[in-house]
């Protein structure tokens, strides 16, 4: 998901898609560490995906005071 996309989620939207990313990336790592996963790449682009959720969450609890 790209960031002005993540911008345009409500604040129960962007809950959800950060409680889907966090449990997307646990089933990577357990697919990881039985080795039935074929592209590693999908961690690093979910774990970025996590971070960038992340982000506009603290930009939105900021912008509230």
């Amino acid at each position: 998901m790209r960031i002005d996309e993540i911008r345009e989620l409500t604040d129960d939207q962007l809950e959800r898609e950060l409680e889907n990313a966090y449990r997307s990336l646990q089933n990577l790592r357990f697919r990881l560490a039985t080795k039935q996963i074929t592209n590693t790449s999908e961690v690093r682009a979910t774990k970025k995906s996590i971070a960038r959720l992340l982000t506009v969450h603290r930009e939105r609890d900021l912008v509230r005071g």
